[in-house]
Formats: C-alpha cells, sequence, structure tokens
C-alpha cells in the first residue's frame, strides 16, 4: 500500500451509499400497469445478488407486493438476468442486455433513459421476448466525506479513477460531485481487470476499492484489494487484502498515509541497522570490541530500529 500511487474505486456502495431505492416505475406496454410491471420485475430478480435487483425486490416489498416464484433464472454478470415468472420469460438488465436478445429500445424509451443519467439515476430494462416492456430508476446517494477522501488523496500525489459498469453520464454525474476526473464506465467485470492491468502496464502500483460480487475479480487483479467490510460481498472480502469493517471511507487517507510512514519506516531502520553493523564490524576488526562488547552493540542495534518502528503509533486517524 506504501508503493500505490493509483487508488481505482467502484461506485455503488463505495463512493455511493449503495442504498439504492426506487424513484420511478414507467410502463411503456399499455396493458401492463405500472404495479404489474413493478411485480414482475421484483419476482424475476428475488434470486440476484446484484445491489439493484435487491433494492427492487425491497421496494416492492415495502408496497405490499407479492413476490412469486421464478421457474427458470440465470445471471449475466454486470448485464442483467433472464427468468421465467407466471410462464412468462422475461430479460431485465442495461441496454447492452436487452439488445442482447435482438429486442428494440423505442425512442421514447431513450428519452427516458436519458433524463434517469441526466440525474443521476441508475436504470433498469424489463422486456418479454418481443418487446420493451417498461423501465425502473433506482436513486442513490454519495457519501458526504467522498469528496474531501478524494482530495486529500490528491494531496498525497495519488491518482483517483472511477471504474464502473453505470452509464457514462451517470457515472460523471458522481464523478464530478466526488472530484474525480479519470472516469472508466460501462465495465463489465472483466473489463474492470483490463483496466487495472492497463494502468499497471504504465509502471503504477493500483489499488482496488470495492464491495460487490462484480469487483471481486478486479480486487484480486490489483496490488491491493480493499473492500468494504460490512456491506461488501464475502467473495469480495475474501478477494481483498484488507477491509475496512466500518465502511468508513475517510480512512483511506489515513491508510495511504500510514502505509507510506511504514514503508518510509522500515528503510530508515535498514539503513541504520546496517550502519550499527558496519561499523561494529569494523571497530571488531580494529580490536576495539570483543564478543562480549560487540553482542551488547548488536542487541543495542535491535532496540533501536523497535523504538523507530514504535513511532508509527503516534500517527492517529484525523
Amino acid at each position: 500500500m506504501g508503493k500505490v500511487n493509483t487508488i481505482a474505486f467502484d461506485k455503488t456502495g463505495t463512493l455511493t451509499y449503495g442504498k439504492l431505492e426506487v424513484s420511478d416505475v414507467l410502463s411503456f406496454d399499455s396493458h401492463i400497469t405500472e404495479k404489474e410491471l413493478l411485480a414482475l420485475t421484483a419476482s424475476a430478480e428475488a434470486r440476484s445478488e446484484h445491489p439493484l435487483g435487491k433494492a427492487i425486490v425491497a421496494y416492492a416489498k415495502e408496497k405490499g407486493i407479492a413476490i412469486k416464484d421464478s421457474d427458470f433464472f440465470q445471471m449475466q454478470s454486470g448485464k442483467g438476468i433472464c427468468a421465467k415468472v407466471s410462464g412468462r420469460k422475461l430479460y431485465i438488465g442495461n441496454e447492452k442486455y436487452i439488445r442482447q436478445w435482438g429486442i428494440m429500445i423505442p425512442p421514447n424509451v431513450e428519452n427516458e433513459l436519458e433524463k434517469l443519467r441526466i440525474q443521476g439515476k441508475a436504470s433498469i430494462l424489463a422486456a418479454d421476448g418481443n418487446s420493451c416492456l417498461g423501465l425502473l430508476g433506482l436513486s442513490d446517494v454519495l457519501r458526504p466525506e467522498a469528496r474531501e477522501m478524494v482530495s486529500r488523496l490528491s494531496d498525497m500525489n495519488t491518482d483517483i479513477v472511477l471504474l464502473t459498469g453505470d452509464n457514462k453520464k451517470t457515472a460523471d454525474y458522481f464523478a464530478s460531485q466526488a472530484g474525480i476526473k479519470n472516469v472508466k464506465a460501462d465495465l463489465l467485470p472483466e473489463e474492470k481487470v483490463q483496466s487495472i492491468f492497463e494502468i499497471q502496464e504504465q509502471k503504477n502500483n493500483v489499488c482496488m476499492i470495492g464491495d460487490g460480487v462484480n469487483d471481486a475479480p478486479a480486487l484480486k487483479a490489483a496490488d491491493v484489494g480493499v473492500a468494504m467490510g460490512s456491506m461488501g460481498s464475502d467473495i469480495a472480502v475474501e478477494a481483498a487484502d484488507i477491509a475496512l469493517m466500518s465502511d468508513d471511507i475517510s480512512k483511506i487517507p489515513y491508510l495511504k498515509r500510514l502505509s507510506n510512514a511504514a514503508v518510509a519506516t522500515i528503510k530508515v531502520s535498514i539503513m541504520f541497522s546496517m550502519c550499527i553493523n558496519f561499523i561494529a564490524v569494523t571497530c571488531s576488526v580494529l580490536g576495539i570490541l570483543n564478543p562480549t562488547t560487540g553482542a551488547l552493540v548488536h542487541n543495542a542495534g535491535s532496540c533501536f530500529v523497535i523504538l523507530i518502528a514504535a513511532l508509527l503509533y503516534d500517527r492517529k486517524f484525523e
């Protein structure tokens, strides 16, 4: 961590609280009401582990909508899910996922998607095999400490990158609020890993910070992986080197500062101990030190190194 000069952040659940709430439910099928659309989507997402899917299911339950069991469920990481509910095959996900199945997205749906992106909201499309049935918009909130955290890391000559699967405009909206200039959006999990590799190829040491299942490969690929411990997925925590148990991203600058100090202390201690040993060996050759005094000098050097290392305890979290 002391050698890291680039820190890559995931967005949802890391820079933001990840407590997504459904803000918009829009039906584009005259035969389906907004309530029915929510019921179908929530039933399809009931077995999903993605934060967006969980938020939709939670919202439906709050509204007293019954969740039906799906006869079939298949998830494509970073894109969406396919499920069969009440004999109806549904495709729930982003634009790429819907188009992947040969389903057209009409101009009026595109316009609604654009409105949600400008507002910084995540969007989920629901479709059957023939057409786009509706759209759900979900809002998230940026952590208030995010902007100051980014500023403090920048003051340490650390580059900040946002790697997210969200749409470019949504990503840019949150990045501007956090003060992040380097943004890579619309990324699948494997594309996040590729982005990490590209940064590393430029002779950079990368730290990846994330919380979800989609972040696990990138956490493993980075030189240092940091997971949001309390709300992060088990896979992400397992893949990471460090877990933030309080999910307080304001501690990231402290982690970086403490790591820098630890590396500097190690280097100083090694140089100090080598100098003492060199002087002691020279004095022994000249007959100034005998075996007893030589042993005392050697142990004194070890004590000095321990005392130097103990100075790290004074570096409190600010």
